[in-house]
């Protein structure tokens, strides 16, 4: 089977597509469509929560990133490469509790309310990493990379992980002793200086109603999409493959906390419209 072309970076919640395959996963089944407009989790930077909703009718219990290649279908941990290597097909696979036979036309439905949380919280956590960029620029000795803003990229060079909830994120930083050859110090960091300016700068980005918008180069899964968001202070831009709202405004009220210990920095995003994170 072919790659799965994917509908959702445009903002799809709805389609209908052929059956091309199925994989077991566990006592469950997984079912790969030509097109779907589902969001899978990525096996590789698994920030983004998989879609819910139906296929057929049917609640899917998840939806997996699938890769083949002359030996079967492999899903999510078990992908020995990364997303997009040559010689594998990439798949979205959807997860239900009854087979569906290959060559069958099935209808895609996806939970439009958890989409809509998820991409607010994709959508926070870039511009809150934006926001900590500045506000963490006089902590670099020595020249790194910048981000689209200019600013010098503490998050693409110190994060460990993110993890996208509804209307919030968090995302971890190691602060050890290679971030440290590379440039950055914790110190001497007032933290509550800097998040008071993230948030500030946070809340004028939102109320500068700033369009968002993903940059979509081909259909096909493993397309390399880029976030961008057109701010007051420049257009920033960052490769993401997830979803996201089409303005800040739509965001409401967006704060992060940040918490730093020994050898981490943590940010904690969120939106007083949404579950605000602990």
């Amino acid at each position: 089977m072919k790659s799965t072309s994917v509908t959702f970076p445009d903002g799809a919640l709805t389609g209908r597509s052929q059956v091309v395959g199925t994989v077991p996963v566990g006592q469950a089944y997984g079912v790969v469509v030509a097109e779907t407009p589902f969001h899978p989790l990525d096996h590789t930077w698994a920030d983004q929560p998989a879609d819910r909703g139906t296929l057929d009718g049917r609640t899917l219990s998840d939806c997996l990133t699938g890769a083949q290649s002359d030996g079967g279908i492999l899903l999510g941990s078990d992908i020995p490469v990364r997303r997009g290597s040559d010689g594998w097909e990439w798949l979205v696979v959807h997860v239900i509790d009854a087979p569906i036979e290959e060559g069958r036309e099935v209808e895609l439905e996806v939970d439009g309310d958890y989409r809509a949380a998820l991409s607010a919280g994709h959508t926070g956590c870039h511009l809150a990493a934006l926001a900590l960029n500045m506000a963490l620029a006089s902590q670099w000795r020595k020249e790194t990379a910048h981000d689209a803003l200019g600013h010098p990229d503490f998050d693409q060079q110190a994060i460990t992980s993110s993890s996208i909830v509804e209307h919030g994120a968090v995302d971890v930083y190691r602060l050890g002793k290679s971030l440290r050859k590379k440039g950055f110090t914790a110190e001497g960091l007032d933290l509550a200086a800097a998040e008071q300016e993230v948030n500030a700068v946070l809340a004028r980005w939102v109320a500068a109603d700033a369009p968002v918008w993903v940059d979509v180069p081909g259909p096909e899964l493993t397309a390399r999409r880029t976030w961008h968001c057109a701010l007051p202070d420049g257009e920033a831009w960052i490769p993401c493959g997830g979803t996201h709202v089409t303005r800040t405004s739509a965001l409401g009220p967006l704060a992060v906390t940040l918490e730093l210990g020994d050898d981490y920095l943590r940010m904690t995003s969120g939106m007083s419209s949404g579950s605000r994170l602990s």
